[in-house]
């Protein structure tokens, strides 16, 4: 009898490479420090939370890479979730490409995540796993917007800008992390689809540039991206708030 196909295999990639100039001097924005744990450390951990994801891909600053390594021994995993730590690339979209490159031939299903999104809850990981299981090629999570929109002409900063349109709010989404891919379908976006820039800031933009079809599933509100020092003084409140009602 032929042997049963191994069930698909689900590997998060979480590019860290960034300097996060928006919060100021210091650590790279990836180890700054919340509730005494570098960010990073929560977004590796967000992920392996999923029972789905066996192998988390750190992909880190150029010279930083014994540094972080060092850093994720430090804290416990998971002990069905393996890592791998490498060096990143100049911009994001070289990050990810790494981040693929290194993944072993059996994963089917790739996460990319953002390592300023430490908070994702576990349900929200796993919802977007399952769509991509089910089918999609590409799954993002998102929420409805809760701020009126405008499209305007940039102008110098500080100064005003003429308003263009106002989309329909109801037909927008502010898009999270973690975005599945069926690995396939991700890989060749990544070789076919020229980012102008600094690269890349949706790898499902990519996907879309391709044709293939991405589908949004609901996101989290404590999935938000620390940005900003008013950003991280709400992850920590976030925080707070679960150790005091989870007890860790």
């Amino acid at each position: 009898m032929p042997a049963e196909p191994r069930p698909a295999r689900t590997a998060a990639v979480i590019p860290a490479a960034g300097r996060g100039v928006r919060l100021g001097p210091g650590a790279p924005k990836a180890l700054r420090r919340l509730g005494g744990t570098p960010m990073l450390i929560h977004a590796v951990r967000a992920m392996a939370a999923s029972r789905a994801v066996t192998l988390v891909v750190v992909v880190a600053p150029p010279d930083g890479a014994p540094d972080v390594k060092n850093l994720i021994d430090e804290h416990a995993l998971p002990e069905r979730t393996d890592y791998l730590v490498v060096p990143g690339g100049a911009t994001r979209q070289e990050s990810v490409q790494i981040g693929l490159d290194a993944l072993p031939d059996d994963i089917s299903v790739v996460l990319v995540h953002d390592a300023a999104r430490p908070l994702v809850p576990v349900d929200t990981v796993d919802a977007v796993i399952e769509a991509v299981r089910e089918g999609a090629p590409a799954v993002v999570p998102a929420l409805p917007l809760a701020d009126t929109v405008k499209e305007v002409e940039p102008g110098t900063p500080g100064e005003p800008e003429p308003v263009l349109s106002t989309p329909v709010r109801a037909r927008l989404r502010a898009v999270q992390t973690p975005q599945g891919f069926d690995r396939d379908t991700l890989v060749r976006a990544h070789r076919t689809v020229a980012v102008d820039g600094d690269g890349a800031t949706d790898d499902a933009g990519m996907v879309e540039q391709l044709g293939a079809p991405v589908v949004v599933v609901p996101g989290h509100e404590e999935a938000f991206k620390v940005t900003r020092p008013l950003d991280l003084v709400l992850a920590e409140a976030v925080l707070a708030r679960r150790r005091a009602n989870d007890g860790f």
